[in-house]
């Protein structure tokens, strides 16, 4: 097939599928070009732990083989991705950003893996993340860089998913979020983002960071590729309990519907508050061309976040503190100092203290569940500010009030289990990618494919990719 380098990387996942299923290009030809930019660029992105070229062409191989003898597994099949690295991955290395694990081989697939191999994906490799996913990376590990400007932010524990897909190193990865960490390197990357509801998605075979707010997701290049990887990767299984029961929507079916009639709901006071004039503005764009599409817009108010948000960190240190309770305090010297410390804090924690929270958060869940019963969408920033520079995610640890700041949006809704979808609205001052959030009712990614599909319909945000070449010369 006649496709120029960058154009074949910077195809979307349901691109490539549509091509490889013609026989216009071959998962061969599609992961070694995979492989070879790998190796030409990631050395200075950092976005792989691990590259498994021999597996991936193996992969590609029995996928060429089975596509030429007519059994098309769906669109996945052949599709170079690639996997968080806290995902077990049989007999290969799976520390998720830690040291302590750093030996750890699984005997088995994280679930979402024996999906994606179920559907016949190629899986290029492991990305990094932060250690353990909490808030920063083990002084052992070099973090991602941004690839669109190595000054800036790429985003928090899921930086390695968003990077190499935004740079062309995979057609999507599967990721994982507990407190924005699908969504800010979404937002960071120019991405778009899928944030399932708690449960859609089985959790077995990924390592904790705080189990009722964890939710394995995607990052993808469009709301239609999301959709494509959650309808492989969702539903139940019998090695998690608390996935749920509900059966799997047909994502790609919705993502082809419009939004006409829909109500999305926007609470101008809270979008306002303290929000920097250029997200403001991507904001009103994205409200715009949703009312040119038939949507109607309704004015709400949303709960206040502010004890909730508040109520993050503890929740996640308690839980925190019981997934790594193997390992610390018994091996704390292997552990960097934020993890440690977020640790420590839920060992502390006063019992009572904790149940309170809990309450908070079955309070919050209830009251957005009645605001989801006037509205079918609630459009919010994915982060009040424009893109962050390196220097100012630094001093974060001195500004406790712009942190809170930066979870306000995101937090919420790890804490309701509520679904979003990222998706790129527009950019910055400084060419940086700025996003937007929709949350949909629980259980309900189906409405979240369908609207985000059909801005990208209209609109070009997904499609634009970062100046790699300018960027090296930087």
């Amino acid at each position: 097939m006649d496709i120029g380098s960058d154009d074949l990387h910077y195809l979307e996942l349901t691109e490539l599928a549509a091509c490889i299923r013609a026989r216009k290009i071959s998962p061969l030809e599609a992961t070694r070009a995979q492989l070879d930019r790998i190796a030409a660029l990631d050395g200075e992105l950092g976005s792989y732990v691990r590259v498994m070229g021999d597996a991936a062409m193996a992969q590609a191989e029995a996928a060429h083989a089975e596509i030429a003898a007519g059994r098309y597994r769906g669109p996945l099949h052949g599709v170079p991705i690639a996997v968080k690295d806290l995902f077990w991955t049989k007999n290969i290395p799976t520390a998720a950003g830690t040291v302590v694990h750093g030996d750890f081989r699984p005997d088995e697939d994280a679930t979402v893996v024996d999906r994606l191999n179920g559907a016949g994906a190629v899986v290029l490799g492991k990305l990094q993340l932060t250690e353990g996913a909490y808030s920063d990376h083990h002084p052992s590990v070099t973090p991602p860089k941004n690839p669109w400007n190595p000054d800036y932010w790429p985003g928090i524990s899921s930086s390695g998913s968003a990077v190499a897909t935004a740079a062309g190193l995979c057609y999507g990865s599967i990721a994982s979020d507990t407190g924005g960490s699908i969504r800010w390197p979404c937002a960071a990357n120019g991405l778009t983002g899928l944030k399932p509801s708690w449960g859609r998605v089985s959790r077995h075979g990924a390592f904790e960071l705080a189990a009722t707010l964890d939710h394995v997701g995607v990052i993808a290049r469009s709301a239609k590729d999301a959709g494509a990887m959650l309808g492989v990767i969702a539903g139940r299984d019998h090695a998690d309990p608390t996935a749920v029961l509900d059966p799997v929507p047909h994502y790609l079916a919705a993502a082809e519907q419009d939004v006409r009639g829909r109500r999305i709901g926007f609470d101008a006071r809270w979008s306002s508050d303290g929000v920097d004039v250029t997200t403001q503005q991507v904001l009103g764009e994205a409200i715009k061309t949703l009312r040119t599409l038939g949507a109607d817009i309704v004015d709400v108010r949303f709960p206040d976040v502010k004890q909730v948000v508040a109520d993050w960190v503890p929740n996640c240190a308690v839980e925190a503190a019981v997934a790594h309770d193997a390992t610390y305090p018994a091996r704390k010297d292997e552990y960097g100092p934020i993890l440690a410390a977020v640790i420590e804090a839920g060992r502390a924690l006063f019992a009572p203290d904790y149940q309170r929270i809990l309450l908070r958060r079955l309070e919050l869940r209830g009251r957005i569940a009645s605001l989801f019963e006037t509205i079918d969408l609630l459009l919010i920033p994915v982060h009040p500010f424009p893109p962050l520079t390196l220097a100012m995610i630094r001093t974060l640890g001195d500004q406790p009030d712009l942190i809170a700041r930066l979870q306000e949006y995101t937090c919420p809704f790890n804490m309701t289990g509520h679904p979003t979808i990222t998706l790129p609205g527009g950019f910055s001052s400084t060419g940086m990618p700025i996003a937007f959030q929709l949350v949909a009712a629980d259980l309900d990614e189906a409405m979240l494919v369908r609207a985000g599909a059909a801005f990208q319909r209209v609109t070009s945000w997904h499609r634009r990719h970062p100046p790699l070449s300018s960027w090296r010369q930087h």
